[in-house]
């Protein structure tokens, strides 16, 4: 049944039920309190965030900075140790040409200026004297394949001149 039937039906006359179904089709429907939620709620967030967001700026911003911060302190560890490290490699580069240097220097003129350290000295203590040997044994012979020296041996002959007086 139609509402204006209903209403006739009730004993209402036409104006009262005509006013009547103005009044119910004023009632809001979902879509309405839909909008009106949502509006409300938005304008609820838009005043919360104009009032608040000063609150949550500067704490952000603190935050912000402490990681800007911290990040500036671990790049200056980093460049200082990278510094370090260039420094060191250069004295080491300068050490090493200036060793080079005298070496180049040394062989060109001739002369040594450099002193060796006793390990040194000992190495070629050593190989000094194993080169002295095999030059010693290669010109005596020594350092032939035979494992043990042989000497060449003849048995005495007798002397075959005449009136020497060696009983021959």
């Amino acid at each position: 049944m139609a509402d204006s039937e209903m209403m006739s039906h009730w004993g209402l006359s036409p104006y009262e039920s005509m006013k009547l179904n103005e009044i119910s089709s004023r009632r809001p429907n979902g879509s309405a309190v839909t909008g009106i939620v949502l509006g409300a709620v938005g304008t609820a967030l838009a005043v919360g965030s104009w009032i608040f967001a000063p609150i949550f700026a500067n704490g952000k911003a603190n935050g912000v900075r402490d990681l800007a911060n911290a990040r500036y302190d671990a790049n200056n560890a980093q460049l200082a140790t990278l510094a370090n490290l260039l420094g060191a490699e250069r004295a080491e580069r300068v050490a090493q040409g200036v060793t080079l240097t005298q070496t180049v220097t040394d062989t060109v003129s001739g002369s040594q200026q450099g002193t060796l350290t006793a390990q040194q000295a000992s190495e070629l203590s050593a190989v000094n004297s194993v080169m002295q040997q095999t030059f010693s044994d290669a010109i005596t012979g020594r350092s032939s394949l035979n494992a043990t020296p042989v000497q060449i041996y003849s048995a005495p002959q007798p002397c075959n001149c005449p009136g020497c007086g060696c009983n021959g």
